[in-house]
Formats: structure tokens, sequence, C-alpha cells
């Protein structure tokens, strides 16, 4: 059996988020009744070669998270989580619209994945392109890939 180290890394990291915050939250628990103010956003955002997420090489991975504050490993946490914010959580909408970029047509396959919670549910993401030129082009200039 082959082991993907691209979802396990995402596996762990996203539990270290996650479990790290429950843990915290446990300690510091609030009075019975009480509800919290924000639900938890908590990513690990990565590219990837390969034409596969489950067997796509991870090149560059990072964390993100928006709630309560924008924070992560992320190079710019804040326009990333704003970005999010405007298209709901849905990543597929962060690619939408035409591009002005010329590419050529190498096929050299680029995945972006993101697994982990956005705004309280689970989110799992992933799209594959042709090469990191029609990925840079079809992210039109968005920052929650841009790392």
């Amino acid at each position: 059996m082959r082991r993907n180290s691209h979802v396990i890394f995402a596996t762990v990291t996203a539990s270290t988020l996650l479990f790290g915050g429950f843990a915290t939250a446990t300690a510091q628990a609030a009075p019975a009744g009480t509800e919290s103010l924000y639900a938890p956003s908590a990513l690990v955002l990565t590219v990837a070669r390969g034409e596969d997420p489950l067997t796509a090489t991870v090149e560059r991975a990072v964390t993100l998270t928006c709630a309560p504050t924008a924070d992560g490993t992320h190079p710019d946490p804040v326009a990333a989580c704003k970005e999010l914010a405007e298209v709901r959580g849905k990543f597929s909408e962060l690619t939408t619209g035409p591009s002005d970029r010329t590419c050529t047509r190498q096929w050299d396959p680029v995945v972006v994945t993101a697994h982990g919670v956005w705004q309280g549910r689970q989110v799992e993401f992933s799209t594959t392109y042709g090469n990191a030129c029609e990925m840079a082009g079809s992210m039109n200039g968005n920052a929650v890939f841009a790392f």
C-alpha cells in the first residue's frame, strides 16, 4: 500500500490546528450556556506537482487561520482571509472569470488543495491546472494560493 505524503501532511497539520484549538478552548472553557463569537476557520493550503491531488508531490504548503484574526504561515493572511470571506469560502469561485495571460500548452500539471475548516464546516477543495502559468492566470491575482 503506497502512502500519500500530501494527504498525511494535510491531515496531520489540519488535526494539529483543529485539535490544538479545541484543547485551548477546553482549558479556557466559557461558562455554560455561552456561545462562541465566531466559527473556527483553519486551513492547510498546498501547491503540488502532478495530475491527481492524492498522488501529487507537494512543493509548497501553508496554514491559514481566519478567525478570530487572520494568521498562519501564509505570506498575506489578511488578504487571503478577505478573499475567502468575499466568496463565502467557496474556493471554486476564486478562479472564475477569464484570464488575459497567454500560456504555452506544455503539460506539467499543478494541483492546488485546501483542507480544514471554514466558518465551522469542513472544507476539501482541489483543482488541477495544465501548468503553473495556467494556474497563475486562473487565480486572477488572488492572494489565497499566492505563496
